[in-house]
């Protein structure tokens, strides 16, 4: 390992509680003034990213990147999660509830336009499920949410839509608050840009490579923000993110590390994600399990989370995180144990395994904070356990040519460094796009642990809980798809003139709505 590395500074912990699945809601329904505020002490919110979002297309909101912008934002969807308590509450509708085995009602609130003038109605939310879910577009959130499964949708007249999935699904309206809405007028041959949608804030005007910025939605149906405009910059170093808020230059900075210099500005929350490495399983030497496996002893993660990481990470032995449903605190990470991992690489290489063939480590800038210094401790920690390893640092477009199918042909045997945040609260939305055959970022199959995967889709309760523990103890003994590494926490820098309470959506799903002056 490293030198010691100087200490954290002090960062202020956020008061919220960690996201958890909570119970849906059947019926529900607010009402929100239509009313505009103010005008804010400010006038702009000005942000910085770790990077510019590759697109602002609605169906790739799950990408971090894009959802951090877009979702609920931009555009919004059916219904809203609460990210501490995983409870749906209205949004686009006020009604829903279950009408059959597999199928939803929902009611649409009335009096929404889009940023364009254009009403919304039940045929616009039909048209945007369908776009997201059953076209050819190749939509995140298709592969992501829904595991490539069809849903069957009907816009019943202006205010009422019915959505029906292939098998009874219980969370289907938590599948669906991932699906922002456009109008039916958006492209349905090709992925769009810079989308229309009915959130609080819109497309201003975007300099690719320097700055991003939305205006107020002076349609908006709910209450307005309190800005009236939102600057996004975008910096690959944490250092410089910290030193712009600390400045007075940026008013929020996101993806800042522990020794970024944020000071007594840095606030600390739960972000739900964990780290791996995810590992193809095609060809040699990673087509061996045993050399997986010796991956896994290879890892010192007490050591990763505590020299690089500064405590902001704890070691992971799966990739759902506490809090939870199908989390099993059973589940204990695997130990360091280099000897054992050379021994299993030597003991495939006697088989006549190629251990010596070169595997790509693939890791994305600024993907957390100190991801290269982590992604170089990786490369060599898997050199001493006997295999070779080039490492090749990347931006975003490139890691997701990687990270989601379509896959790079003839990449050779690849460990991509993935993180993934479950933001929803239950497996479902990780075991299926991560493990199953089909799944959007999965790069192995194995029949027993896709069936596994649908059964535990079916149940609820106690019962779904126990099902998709077992999923994660199956791919952990017969699979082992991943080398896991650690359970994340998040650390924002946040300026005295700005009053904001991270939650475990933040790194995906920043609501501007909810950042106001301070005072």
């Amino acid at each position: 390992m490293s030198a010691s590395l100087p200490q954290p500074p002090a960062v202020r912990p956020a008061i919220v509680a960690a996201a958890a699945l909570g119970v849906i809601a059947l019926v529900g329904s607010c009402s929100v003034a239509n009313t505009q505020p103010p005008a804010a002490k400010s006038s702009a919110l000005r942000v910085v990213l770790p990077q510019e979002p590759p697109t602002l297309e609605p169906c790739e909101s799950s990408l971090t990147s894009t959802g951090v912008v877009v979702r609920s934002n931009i555009t919004e969807p059916l219904l809203e999660r609460d990210p501490s308590t995983g409870e749906l509450s209205p949004l686009l509708a006020t009604e829903w509830k279950r009408t059959s085995d597999t199928e939803w009602t929902f009611t649409l609130r009335q009096g929404v336009t889009f940023q364009d003038g254009a009403p919304l109605t039940a045929q616009d939310a039909a048209f945007s499920i369908d776009r997201a879910v059953n076209s050819k577009l190749g939509c995140n959130v298709d592969g992501y949410v829904f595991g490539d499964d069809p849903l069957t949708v009907k816009a019943v007249d202006d205010k009422t839509l019915t959505v029906a999935s292939k098998e009874p699904d219980p969370i289907l309206p938590l599948r669906l608050s991932f699906i922002e809405i456009v109008p039916k007028s958006t492209s349905t041959t090709e992925k769009v840009r810079q989308p229309v949608g009915t959130g609080p804030y819109k497309i201003d005007k975007w300099d690719a490579g320097l700055k991003l910025t939305l205006g107020r939605n002076q349609k908006y149906w709910g209450k307005a923000p309190s800005f009236q405009t939102v600057e996004y910059q975008w910096r690959d170093e944490g250092t410089v993110r910290a030193a712009m808020v600390t400045s007075g230059e940026a008013d929020l900075a996101l993806g800042i590390g522990p020794t970024d210099g944020a000071g007594d500005l840095g606030v600390t929350y739960p972000n739900n994600e964990t780290t791996a490495l995810r590992l193809t399983g095609e060809e040699a030497p990673l087509n061996d399990i045993r050399v997986r496996q010796a991956i896994n002893y290879a890892l010192d993660k007490d050591s990763l989370t505590k020299s690089l990481l500064n405590g902001v990470g704890t070691p992971a032995g799966q990739l759902v995180p506490p809090g939870v449903v199908g989390h099993d605190k059973g589940i204990q990470p695997w130990p360091y144990d280099l000897a054992k991992a050379k021994s299993l690489v030597a003991e495939a290489k006697a088989d006549g395994v190629p251990v010596d063939k070169e595997i790509l480590l693939l890791a994305r800038n600024a993907q957390f904070p100190r991801v290269s210094e982590t992604a170089e401790v990786l490369q060599e920690q898997l050199t001493q356990a006997g295999l070779k390893v080039k490492l090749r640092m990347v931006d975003t477009s490139t890691h997701l040519q990687y990270q989601l199918r379509p896959f790079v042909k003839d990449a050779g045997p690849v460990a991509v460094l993935v993180m993934h945040g479950n933001q929803a609260g239950d497996a479902a939305f990780t075991v299926g796009q991560y493990m199953g055959t089909e799944g959007a970022q999965s790069v192995m199959g194995d029949k027993t642990l896709d069936k596994m995967i649908d059964e535990a889709n079916g149940k609820q309760g106690q019962e779904r809980q126990d099902a998709f523990a077992e999923v994660l103890r199956y791919q952990n003994d017969k699979v082992v798809q991943f080398a896991h590494i650690a359970h994340m926490r998040g650390i924002i820098a946040l300026s005295r003139k700005v009053a904001y309470t991270p939650n475990a959506a933040t790194s995906d799903e920043m609501r501007l709505a909810d950042i106001k002056p301070a005072g």
